[in-house]
């Protein structure tokens, strides 16, 4: 018999393995111990030994081909996106199981990155120089503002100058790449639009 500090050993080592498929690796059908006498050691049931899991239904499948299919044609698609555009073709998902179906097909949608400006690197911090400055009037200070559009195929970058003061958009540009010189131009355009109204 399998003393018990050694079954206390065997359960406190199994609880470390969560995972059902690892339980069953653990059990063995050509051992000189039974099954029973097997699970009842590793203290699992024997229900898990013997479980089969079934695959994806066909219908999933389908899907899930469908989904891989669209997300090369419009690769922002995101979870509700695809609802809509299954709809489109006669096919009934729930939220959850179109964003259970794009994880384990591995369908992630593509978007900009988040935090493009890093903080902590001394290169990109610049000192505020509006700091002491006192806004009192129109056309003192202009700030851009540079926001991206999520279009069919890929983003478009708008760029906007804002005056401070009374928060009028002074010129605005549309581009495809996020760039200085876009930015620049817009700003030229912005500064010969404004010499005209005066």
């Amino acid at each position: 018999m399998v003393s018990c500090k050694w079954k206390e050993i065997l359960k406190k080592k199994l609880n470390q393995i969560r995972d059902t498929v690892d339980q069953r690796l653990l059990v063995s059908k050509d051992e000189y111990l039974s099954i029973r006498k097997q699970c009842d050691l590793l203290d699992i049931n024997r229900s898990t030994v013997y479980y089969n899991p079934k695959g994806e239904s066909e219908e999933n499948l389908s899907i899930m081909q469908i989904m891989d299919k669209h997300i090369l044609e419009e690769p922002t698609a995101g979870v509700l996106t695809m609802q809509s555009m299954l709809e489109e073709q006669g096919i009934q998902a729930s939220y959850e199981r179109i964003r259970r179906l794009m994880r384990l097909a591995n369908i992630r949608p593509i978007y900009p990155r988040r935090h493009l400006t890093k903080w902590k690197n001394n290169e990109y911090v610049h000192p505020y120089l509006l700091k002491d400055l006192t806004i009192e009037r129109s056309n003192q200070v202009w700030e851009i503002d540079i926001t991206y559009v999520p279009m069919r195929k890929g983003f478009m970058y708008l760029t906007a100058v804002i005056d401070v003061y009374s928060r009028y958009i002074v010129g605005w540009g549309l581009s495809n790449t996020l760039d200085a010189e876009s930015s620049l131009q817009v700003l030229k355009q912005a500064k010969v639009h404004m010499a005209n109204q005066k």
